[in-house]
């Protein structure tokens, strides 16, 4: 059966090199639209957007007074993505932090996940 779709993207080497923020180049041009009330991020597999998502809603807490974040993504491997994560050590001003009771990816707890995200919701986390 022949390709009904066929995607190429252009492959130059840019996209792996990080400038003084530790940002990939699809990375800057997402966080230079960081004000935007919405984003559309559509990229290749492994280019980044988990950590792209990270500068964004870290920028938002810190910098634009939202107090809170929530990453919702289809799929719990997509999840794991959105662990704990070094950002400071390549310049960016924060790290990824998420409070393993407020993962909703890991297996278990003693609440069911929608409790966990009404605690969330409802407290000053």
């Amino acid at each position: 059966m022949p390709n009904l779709v066929e995607v190429n993207y252009e492959q130059t080497g840019q996209s792996t090199k990080t400038n003084s923020m530790g940002m990939r180049e699809m990375q800057a041009r997402v966080y230079s639209a960081r004000n935007s009330q919405y984003i559309l991020l559509k990229a290749p597999p492994a280019s980044g957007k988990s950590r792209a998502l990270m500068f964004l809603a870290l920028d938002k807490l810190h910098n634009q007074g939202i107090s809170k974040a929530i990453v919702a993504v289809p799929e719990k491997i997509i999840g794991g993505s959105f662990a704990d994560t070094n950002l400071t050590s390549s310049g960016f001003f924060a790290d990824w932090k998420v409070k393993p009771h407020l993962n909703l990816c890991s297996p278990g707890g003693e609440t069911s996940k929608v409790e966990r995200v009404k605690e969330f919701l409802a407290g000053d986390e």
